[in-house]
């Protein structure tokens, strides 16, 4: 290929976004019949929007050099072309992430949300529509099409192993280079090879364009006659044929490898040293970076020497790239090895050397931990660590500061939102730790505490539940009833009886929890606090929202005092306040503090950050409760519909919005869908939580609501019943959500023609909210208004016009004069009465 094409440019000299795109190979030779096929696919024969084409074959034939060719010379007919690193999803998550700022969006605090808002941007094509994303080295097709965006005028392209590809994608299969092309690359790099040797060389490494790439190199630096490299090259093949090592057709190029390898342990021992040790680490890009920090231990001596000494260091990469072992990437200063390298250097390796440098992978690994997964600063240095910690398996170190090491990784990426890959890692350091340390050794138990984490946030409630129970008991044992890891796997069971729908025993252990780091460490340390705020959530599920309103405004304080107002912990604590206060019957205020979270929170973590969901799906409510209905609905519409994308329709949060949805189309009118959404709603809760649990029992107490006022209110009563009497047995009769589930069974009797027993359960219901919450609360407003319409049924009309005019007089000074709930109280309309569910 002439100087001529490789410069050949449009209009435009780059894409608008050009993203981590390995250095284009000086080398190249040959494939255009390749290039042309795969410039046809990708631009002219793509008869759908996002129709994947994959390259696959064999290791060594030059499928992501292909893909990389292709790029720098198709590159200005692309607004974005965006590379992936695509062995494990972790790694897809992070790219993509990085992609969100260049797409002009906002970079969330977690994976999931920044995810999928690249994803949305790329399918509608907003800001650029002309895309083109290289997933490189893809195993799992089931794993890696999740990232695919669903739709849009972009294009994806593959490179992988795996021959499944070819169901999901167009194929296009990539075999070792033709003999010319092999030819042509050993003269370009050495012109004075003849034909004839060119050709005994190209036969001897079948042609395979890695290989055929490495002895050019080799030729070029050292000008060793052919008839001595095909000798060398012969014996090394012999050697491979003598070992175990399952090489298959691999063997041109590992033999090829060798004889650089020997001469590179016995010139230079660090560079060889050095390669051994990254022959654990991922196929991935290592940044320069990771060989700059002392591990906590030595691995050889010379390797030691050149870690120590950056200048020494700098020779010895050279030194590697200069045999063509590895590629070194300026751009971004990082160390690439071809997993053939690996396979070399571990083929070449004694069990001693193996284990030797293995420790050595892991120690500079450690060495480099930030020590802080919490800070979203250091996020970018645990995801460069993150392939190397799982493929040079580190949870199998005998070293406690690799094992913390994992430790981290695992808090990261819950941190990040990766649950998938925290759970993973958590998972197979606890089985191995479990086996190796025992189940009750303290890095054990925390990275089963971290598990259990991941478990409760992904649902897995019940394998949540065992593990921390087990957790606790180990404590327990070992360490103390008072030991503060016991205290904190206290507070992880507190929080599997609060998913069982034990809101009073969750109640007794968070408070003990908070008692006990009061004693230890204080008001103002960052584990009382988070005690604190934990103790917010309980006490709000259990109904006493005027003591969790004090606790939380203390903590809020505190946290606002330690850490500033734009920090997760404080805005977390923050929401929990601006429920309290909503539920005490503060809903202007209410409302204007859920707006502000919500910007605050989408400005600074992303709109699809599962905090700033949280509090857009309560905003719906505040919406709802001031009257403004029609904004209500929008809001809460567009929430469920964001969290459905996210997590899918069992996912928790999802069920919440789409709780909250039912209601606002009820409001709205719209309840003959509000009627099949409540029951697929009530069915979910079901089977996350069970028929008695409190939130399936509210979320019952709302479909019976549309039933009623659908105007089948026999179904509703049957509904009612059941669940006032769980209600009853799991909260008692004073919760708000008994109080509301027993108005809705008093409106029942009514519509069937039973006024008396309407007006005892809404006296009833009406007397305890008053006792539990003041005359003014607006839903004691709600249930005198009821009590209202039952006196005037049973003829008592003088009593229930002066219950009206004082109850309108005290819902215009507690909601304003506009309120849809005035006029409703003044025409004696019955009130509806719903009950949102607090979060676990």
């Amino acid at each position: 290929m002439s100087s001529g094409d490789r410069n050949a440019r449009g209009a435009r000299n780059t894409p608008t976004v050009w993203g981590n795109i390995p250095p284009r190979s000086p080398n190249f030779t040959g494939r255009e019949e390749l290039l042309d096929q795969l410039h046809r696919r990708l631009l002219v024969e793509k008869a759908t929007a996002v129709l994947p084409h994959a390259l696959h074959g064999m290791g060594g034939v030059g499928k992501s050099l292909l893909a990389v060719e292709y790029l720098y010379r198709k590159m200005t007919e692309y607004d974005v072309v965006w590379w992936i690193s695509a062995e494990r999803t972790a790694q897809i998550s992070l790219s993509l992430v990085e992609l969100a700022p260049r797409l002009g969006l906002t970079r969330g605090s977690d994976a999931s949300s920044t995810v999928a808002a690249v994803l949305e941007a790329l399918r509608i094509g907003k800001p650029y529509s002309n895309w083109l994303l290289v997933f490189d080295n893809a195993e799992s097709p089931k794993a890696v099409q999740q990232f695919f965006p669903p739709g849009g005028h972009g294009n994806i392209l593959i490179t992988s192993r795996n021959p499944q590809w070819a169901s999901a994608a167009k194929p296009l299969e990539v075999d070792v280079f033709r003999r010319e092309e092999s030819k042509q690359l050993l003269r370009l790099r050495g012109p004075e090879i003849s034909d004839e040797d060119a050709d005994r060389l190209a036969e001897a490494l079948g042609d395979l364009p890695l290989a055929i790439e490495q002895v050019a190199t080799w030729h070029a630096e050292t000008g060793m006659l052919v008839d001595e490299y095909l000798r060398l090259l012969d014996e090394k093949r012999v050697d491979l044929l003598r070992g175990t090592a399952a090489l298959d057709n691999q063997h041109p190029v590992i033999a090829a490898w060798n004889i650089s390898l020997d001469q590179l342990e016995t010139k230079n021992p660090a560079a060889y040293q050095l390669l051994q040790v990254c022959s654990f680490y991922a196929p991935e890009p290592i940044a320069r970076a990771l060989f700059a920090r002392m591990p906590r231990g030595s691995i050889a001596p010379e390797l030691d020497a050149a870690l120590e000494d950056p200048i020494r260091l700098g020779q010895v990469i050279r030194e590697i790239c200069r045999y063509s072992l590895a590629r070194f990437n300026h751009r971004n200063s990082s160390l690439q090895m071809h997993r053939l390298v690996q396979a070399a250097l571990l083929y070449r390796m004694t069990e001693e050397d193996r284990a030797t440098m293995r420790r050595g992978a892991h120690l500079l690994l450690a060495a480099n931990d930030p020590n802080d997964p919490n800070d979203v600063n250091r996020w970018d240095r645990y995801g460069s660590l993150y392939p190397h910690v799982v493929v040079s398996e580190a949870v199998r170190s005998q070293e406690s500061w690799v094992r913390n090491l994992v430790v981290n990784e695992v808090i990261y990426l819950l941190r990040w939102g990766d649950y998938t890959s925290g759970r993973e890692l958590a998972r197979t350091a606890y089985d191995m730790w479990s086996e190796t340390l025992g189940r009750d050794h303290p890095q054990t138990l925390l990275v089963a505490r971290w598990l259990g984490f991941l478990l409760f946030t992904m649902g897995s409630y019940q394998e949540a539940a065992d593990l921390n129970a087990s957790v606790l008991d180990a404590y327990r044992r070992t360490m103390g009833h008072d030991a503060q890891d016991t205290i904190d796997a206290l507070g992880n069971v507190a929080i599997d009886h609060r998913v069982r729908g034990d809101f009073a025993e969750s109640l007794t252990l968070t408070e003990s929890v908070h008692q006990q780091y009061l004693r230890m460490l204080g008001p103002d340390d960052p584990e009382t606090l988070r005690a604190a705020h934990n103790l917010g959530v309980s006490l709000r599920l259990a109904g006493d929202f005027a003591r969790a309103r004090d606790v939380d405004e203390m903590t809020w304080n505190s946290y606002v005092n330690m850490y500033g107002q734009d920090h997760v912990d404080t805005l977390r604590t923050w929401l929990g306040f601006i429920l309290d206060i909503r539920e005490l019957g503060e809903y202007s205020n209410a409302l204007l503090y859920h707006q502000e979270i919500v910007e605050r929170s989408a400005f600074l973590l992303g709109g699809d950050n599962p905090l700033t969901l949280s509090a857009f799906r309560h905003l719906a409510t505040a919406q709802r409760l001031v009257g403004r209905h029609e904004l209500a609905l929008r809001t809460a519409e567009q929430t469920r519909d964001v969290l459905m994308r996210r997590y899918g329709p069992e996912n928790p949060e999802t069920q919440a919005a789409a709780l909250e949805l039912t209601v606002d189309l009820r409001q709205c009118g719209h309840v003959d869908r509000a009627l099949t959404d409540g029951i697929e709603v009530w069915n979910q809760f079901t089977r996350l939580y069970g028929h008695e649990h409190p939130h399936t029992l509210t979320a019952a107490g709302s479909l019976a609501n549309t039933y009623r006022v659908r105007g089948d209110a026999a179904a509703a009563q049957h509904i009612c019943r059941a669940a006032l009497r769980h209600l009853t047995t799991r909260l008692g009769d004073d919760h708000l959500s008994s109080l509301a589930c027993r108005s809705s069974l008093a409106s029942c009797h009514h519509d069937l023609g039973e006024p008396d027993v309407a007006l005892e359960l809404d006296t009833d219901a009406y007397q305890r909210a008053q006792r539990m919450y003041g005359d003014d609360h607006p839903h004691v407003l709600a249930h005198a208004v009821n009590v209202a319409v039952d006196l005037r049924s049973v003829g008592r009309s003088q009593e229930s016009d002066q219950l009206r005019d004082r109850t309108v007089e005290r819902f215009k000074r507690r909601l304003g004069s506009r309120h849809p709930a005035i006029r409703s109280a003044a025409d004696l309309d019955r009130m509806v009465i719903d009950y949102t569910p607090m979060p676990l």
